[in-house]
């Protein structure tokens, strides 16, 4: 039996180390490192639960009890101490529960952007045993009313500064019964109460109901909208668990409580609240709350708050390396970024002209416990694949037909695995217990590209959508490898190479991503078909060099007898759609292609792009400047090409 088993094992083994013995060594000392690392930050957050956090915001109490007095967030010239945002956060509950007691999971809708009050809000409506839904401040009008009747809210929260986009759909929220509170100061019209007024009168004394604690740990305790393949923003689910989870995050990145956190994403984001508020809470540390984010205010910031650590999105670097050098990109303290979406080219970029700042890369889903954590630094990899790794967060990647749409299956009706490099030591340790694949122990290949699925159990569910079975049910794929089996539908298809390294590789479905957002093409193709001179509308993303992700393009047919008005076409998608969602370029076609079930074709319409020169259809670009669509040019093309001009 030991012969066999050295004969199996040494083919292999000097496969695994031939030509890149050393590199797969310290890959494998890093993968234990973390394994390691990882099974310690289980055992704290179980220390957490025993000690009564079972949510972000207990989480937050906790650490109130021993750093009352230490600054939590830093916001403008303000500093706000974990004391200070716990009692403003009472008062806010206590004039909440003034206005009538809502049953317990009743969501509460917060409309407000990155300032102390979003979180005082959040944690009192936590207070309160209620659900908070976070929405996103570009959204308006129909989006917004869209959003509000989707997670059911019975309450909406806003500021002084967003009340008008509250305002423009007031009727509608009066007739679905939802109360609109304004947490800030000012006069405010009839059906808008003063939340800041009732502050002013309430105590500043926790709330008895503190004591009550959530039923389940998997019950809803936010909800987060993320536009998908399936149109209009969907309600995901969070449950205390996950937002638990989360606070980890900045311990694996490798924080500390002396660190001092740069954030400028928007909180209603799972980045923002659950990442980096989230996070930040976890290791006790310091929080520089930024507006918006602005890539010449940045390393000025930096030096001001004496930040450690930033995190981005792919995006955001990029903005700092176009920036024009200065002298305070050199003469800061951060040490390091963690984010996600981030280029290799970006990426080596940034190392070589902003000093030595560690970068961690990571990869994962609002609405399903998927992660990839890039700890070995390796640009432009999401993470690491290994059996290892597996253990703590497992995930498949399956063959996928990018034509139809859908993963392949074979006769019986099961999909099979990718070819990946299973070559890592880390794979032929356990031959012992998963002798099932010989296959998977001799495969050499570098991997080829699959859709990333991950198994639902009941200790990584899926809660789905508020309101929608039918949404949720669309993110399942069922009977995978075996009668039974369910699975996640991450919609991301990724490569493992055979070192055990995961790459993002594209979006599948009608979801693409631009300036850090994701656009649902379904939506904005309903939203520009509701101009009367459109009858077809087909919205699809382009790549552009330069720039992350794709960005929007709308194929239109006119209506018989309609002219192409480009100046209402303009005002129709400003007053419509957020900045990012809008289309840049606009190409009107005589007729729209479609598939034998009726479906619009996309795959060469993006493979074509908008080169003026070899397509012969009218083309249009956005001009915000000008208030209108001008006509492309081949000029306007080079400059885009060139960088020359930005978009």
């Amino acid at each position: 039996m030991a012969l066999w088993l050295v004969l199996v094992l040494l083919p292999v083994l000097v496969l695994w180390l031939w030509p890149r013995g050393p590199l797969r060594l310290r890959l494998l000392l890093e993968d234990a490192r973390f394994s390691l690392q990882a099974a310690r930050l289980k055992r704290s957050v179980q220390g957490w639960l025993r000690q009564g956090a079972l949510s972000l915001p207990g989480l937050f109490q906790l650490q109130l009890r021993s750093r009352p007095d230490s600054v939590f967030l830093r916001y403008r010239d303000e500093s706000v101490t974990y004391r200070q945002l716990e009692a403003q956060s009472n008062r806010a509950a206590r004039a909440l529960l003034s206005c009538g007691r809502l049953p317990p999971g009743a969501p509460v809708a917060l409309l407000l952007g990155n300032e102390p009050r979003f979180l005082a809000a959040w944690f009192s409506v936590y207070k309160l045993r209620l659900v908070a839904a976070f929405l996103n401040t570009n959204v308006r009008r129909g989006a917004l009313t869209h959003c509000l009747q989707t997670c059911g809210a019975r309450g909406l929260i806003t500021s002084p500064e967003l009340l008008d986009a509250v305002l423009e759909i007031l009727p509608e929220l009066q007739d679905m019964e939802i109360t609109v509170w304004v947490m800030g100061p000012g006069q405010f019209p009839p059906g808008v109460i003063n939340l800041h007024n009732l502050m002013e009168e309430a105590s500043e004394n926790p709330l008895p109901c503190e004591t009550e604690t959530p039923i389940n740990l998997l019950d809803t305790a936010i909800c987060i909208f993320t536009s998908g393949t399936t149109g209009l923003p969907k309600a995901a689910r969070i449950s205390h668990l996950k937002t638990l989870m989360c606070c980890a995050f900045y311990h694996l990145c490798g924080g500390c409580s002396d660190d001092v956190i740069y954030m400028s994403l928007p909180l209603y984001h799972k980045s923002g609240a659950l990442l980096g508020v989230g996070g930040c809470i976890g290791i006790g540390a310091s929080l520089v709350l930024k507006e918006r984010f602005s890539a010449s205010q940045f390393w000025s910031d930096c030096r001001r708050y004496e930040v450690t650590i930033f995190q981005y999105i792919g995006e955001l670097c990029r903005y700092l390396t176009n920036q024009p050098q200065n002298e305070d990109e050199c003469r800061h303290k951060v040490r390091l970024a963690a984010g996600s979406g981030l280029r290799p080219d970006v990426w080596k970029e940034f190392s070589r002209r902003f000093g030595k700042i560690k970068i961690f890369e990571t990869y994962g889903m609002t609405e399903f416990n998927i992660t990839f954590l890039n700890y070995t630094g390796n640009p432009g990899a999401v993470g690491r694949g290994t059996f290892l790794y597996k253990r703590f967060c497992p995930f498949e990647l399956i063959r996928y037909d990018t034509q139809q749409g859908e993963p392949i299956r074979d006769g019986a009706g099961r999909c099979h695995r990718t070819s990946t490099g299973l070559c890592s030591l880390v794979y032929i340790l356990p031959l012992f217990a998963v002798l099932r694949s010989l296959q998977t122990l001799v495969c050499v290949c570098a991997g080829e590209t699959g859709l990333l699925i991950s198994p639902v159990t009941p200790t990584s569910p899926f809660l789905g959508y508020v309101g929608s079975r039918e949404l949720s049910e669309k993110k399942l794929l069922r009977d995978v490898f075996q009668l039974g089996d369910c699975y996640f539908n991450t919609g991301d298809l990724m490569m493992q190479d055979d070192l055990g390294y995961v790459y993002f590789r594209d979006r599948t479905g009608d979801t693409f991503r631009w300036k850090g957002e994701n656009v649902a093409t379904t939506e904005v193709s309903e939203i520009m078909s509701a101009l009367d001179g459109f009858q077809e509308v087909n919205v699809y993303g382009v790549s552009i060099p330069g720039h992350e992700g794709r960005t929007g393009m709308a194929a239109v047919t006119l209506r018989p007898g309609h002219q192409l008005d480009l100046e209402q076409v303009f005002s129709h998608v400003k007053e419509f759609l957020p900045p990012y969602a809008r289309p840049r370029f606009l190409r009107v076609m005589d007729h729209m292609e479609s598939t034998g079930t009726f479906k619009q074709q996309k795959h060469r319409l993006v493979q074509e792009g908008f080169s003026p020169e070899h397509i012969q259809d009218p083309l249009y670009l956005l001009d915000e400047a000008a208030c209108t669509y001008r006509p492309l040019t081949e000029d306007l093309y080079n400059r885009i090409m060139t960088s020359d001009l930005r978009l």
